[in-house]
């Protein structure tokens, strides 16, 4: 076994500890006195999205489901597999979170499966906190779940979001009453520690800060396009550019699909 498969072996292992659990109870009652948080799975997705928010959902104690459309384990970016623990159906009707990582070919594939749209759909319009990361609200967009509300996304995909009746706004974490959505990848962990204090209170989120020791302090003044220049985001435009067009073609669709003029 070579150094890379070993690597991630380890990596899957610890993952898969983290959420067992979770995979032990598919049919589990909702846990007394912790909130249900859904986090969806889907092939494509970025794994840094799900797993920042998540290891301060663990340390929460949250009652965490992992809902993909079916239980076959999901691909990741990075090439780790995540094994769910429930289906669309199995899913819980009731949950207190509702969250959706990003992942750009993913999320365009997810906004084009009529099935994936109406579970999000459905399980928004009676969760507690309707939520995202990166690209994932391009997923909640297309269900129509932040029509009407300001959000944000991915820097390169942000202004799609008003295709689908939503109000961007350029910043890392954006709430709106029950909607809260983050930018990109490592804005997770941003997100996931503003949710923390509105489920518990921000003293235990500031704990949990501390306890993972999240200061961050960059390299480099590069992790948004108006530090790192226009030079620079061309370059990742460029790179990205027919994804970004398949991903305006989803959502000028969806938009369509919710009468968006």
């Amino acid at each position: 076994m070579d150094r890379r498969v070993f690597n991630g072996s380890v990596l899957a292992g610890s993952l898969a500890g983290l959420l067992l659990p979770a995979v032990q109870a598919e049919q589990a009652p909702r846990s007394a006195g912790k909130p249900v948080i859904g986090l969806l799975v889907y092939p494509g997705m970025i794994l840094l999205d799900l797993t920042g928010p998540l290891t301060v959902f663990n340390i929460m104690q949250a009652d965490i489901r992992l809902i993909a459309a079916s239980l076959a384990p999901v691909t990741t970016d990075v090439g780790i597999s995540v094994n769910p623990t429930h289906s669309f159906e199995t899913a819980p009707a009731d949950l207190d979170v509702l969250f959706v990582p990003g992942g750009l070919k993913g999320t365009v594939d997810g906004m084009n499966d009529a099935r994936t749209v109406e579970f999000l759909a459905a399980r928004g319009a009676t969760a507690r906190f309707v939520t995202s990361v990166c690209t994932g609200s391009l997923l909640l967009g297309a269900a129509g779940l932040l029509k009407g509300f300001q959000a944000t996304s991915h820097w390169y995909v942000r202004d799609l979001l008003p295709l689908m009746g939503a109000t961007m706004v350029a910043e890392r974490v954006v709430a709106d009453r029950n909607r809260i959505t983050a930018g990109g990848v490592t804005a997770g962990i941003d997100f996931g520690l503003s949710l923390a204090a509105k489920l518990s209170s921000e003293d235990n989120a500031k704990r949990i800060q501390l306890l993972i020791e999240y200061d961050p302090q960059p390299p480099f003044a590069a992790g948004s396009p108006e530090r790192a220049g226009a030079g620079a985001a061309h370059a990742v435009l460029t790179q990205r550019g027919p994804l970004i067009r398949q991903a305006e073609q989803a959502a000028r669709a969806a938009g369509g699909r919710l009468g968006v003029p």
